[in-house]
Parts: C-alpha cells; structure tokens; sequence
C-alpha cells in the first residue's frame, strides 16, 4: 500500500494511491486504513510531506563508497553514526529547498527513511521490521561549510526546508534490496542499492531502539550514497527510492 498526505480545503488527510488516483481513506495511519472514493489523479492533488514525524533520527557515512570519496584514509565506522535533524526542517514533495547561505556548499543525499508504525524499545533486530510501517524517500540537505565548522551537524543540517519527504510510504517493501539514486536536473548524480548499507535497517533499528523509545511515526534516515554534490538557485532535485517513488524539489535561495 501507498500511503500519501494531501492538503484538502481546510486541513491535511491521509489517502491511499493506486494508479495513480488518490483515493480517500478512513482509519488511523498506524492502526490500518480503509479506501473510500477517489479524490483525484495524483498530478492534481497538492501532496504533503507523508508524515508529520516526531523524532527525526539520522544515520551518516552507512555506505562504504560514501565513507571514502572525498577522502580514502577515512575509517569506516564501526558503529552507526547518529546525529538528529529537526522536525521544521521537514517540507513535502514539490516545496521549494530554501538555501539559508547559498555561498556555502549545499548539498543533496538522497535517502531511503524508515516510518516506524508501533512504539519499539529494545527490539531485537530479528523482530525490528514488524515495528516499521513502510518507507519514504528523503533528502538530507546538508550545508557542508556549517556541518564541520563545529563539533555537531545539527546546524548544517537543520535548517527549515533542508528535509524533504515524500512522495508517499510504502507499506510493502523490502529494505534490504532497493535502489537509492539522485538526479540533478535529470542528470544522475547518486545510484546505489541498500543491499551495500554497512549497518541494515533491522540493525538500526535495533541499535536505536536500545537508546531511545521509537514512537509511531518516528522515522529514521538511513545514510547516502556516494555521488553527493551542490545545488544552487533554480535547480531541481529528484530522489527516487525503488518501489517508493521520486521525490522531486526546485531549489531556490532563501528571501
């Protein structure tokens, strides 16, 4: 199942797209929804980042070619690199990416990211998948002169509009054999699968689950590939993860 957020004429809603048609849907997201009547083709519907999340929970360096292309001497990790991203950073698909300090160098990572469904805490990786409700892409803006310039990336990474989510969660796929790629202005910057990921989804979540409580509606961002590049003013960015979708943002400089 393909679960969207739409903006309808007063407030948001969950629906269920197939075929490209939106369809209404009753329910609770984390509980299980029920389609109801069609509410239009999805090029017509205003979609919105497909969840609200409450932890924004971030994994770096989780590819062993992104450990090493800027610098091959880097130590791949031995534990997950964790580092959190606000939640007023989040946008949907479609929403401009506002560079805060455009000078600087912004880039894209496009990122397979995990929706929990059901509250985990010290989940055993061989039961972590049936505490996931699908999965998203996203997009882990990150202004690189801001992210080193101290000890924590929060800062580079935190700005509002710098995570785009969308364009729906998947409810059934399996994370361990999908495709994770970029596109700068159609041109392929990013294309990797997640078979490579150093540390898997069930381990993530495990490891973070034996840290902290993961709530319904948690997601959890999994790493880049290597390919990771700048965006200036007027771009566009598509990332598109295998059996998800494509995320697409225009890119513009903050006012």
């Amino acid at each position: 199942m393909k679960i969207v957020r739409y903006q309808t004429e007063g407030d948001a809603a969950f629906g269920i797209l197939e075929d490209g048609t939106v369809y209404a849907a009753s329910g609770n997201v984390f509980a299980g929804l029920t389609k109801g009547e069609a509410v239009s083709g999805v090029d017509d519907v205003a979609l919105l980042a497909p969840i609200e999340p409450g932890k924004v929970v971030a994994i770096g360096l989780n590819y062993l070619l992104h450990v090493k292309e800027n610098d091959p001497t880097r130590e791949v990790p031995t534990e997950p690199v964790v580092f959190m991203k606000p939640q007023s950073a989040v946008i949907g698909p479609g929403q401009a990416i506002e560079l805060a300090y455009p000078e600087n160098n912004i880039d894209y990572e496009a990122e397979l990211v995990i929706v929990i469904g059901k509250t985990a805490h010290r989940v055993s990786e061989a039961d972590a998948l049936d505490y996931v409700l699908g999965y998203t892409c996203g997009n882990d803006v990150s202004d690189r002169v801001q992210q080193f310039a101290g000890q924590q990336w929060i800062r580079g990474k935190g700005y509002n509009t710098y995570l785009p989510l969308g364009p729906c969660i998947e409810t059934e796929l399996d994370p361990g054999n999908v495709k994770v790629e970029s596109r700068l202005n159609g041109e392929v910057r990013q294309s990797d699968n997640t078979s490579g990921l150093i540390f898997s989804v069930p381990f993530l979540i495990q490891y973070l689950s034996d840290v902290m409580t993961l709530n319904p509606g948690d997601i959890i961002m999994t790493g880049t590939p290597h390919g990771v590049g700048p965006m200036k003013d007027g771009d566009t960015i598509e990332i598109e993860v295998g059996g998800v979708g494509v995320l697409s943002n225009p890119v513009k400089n903050r006012d």
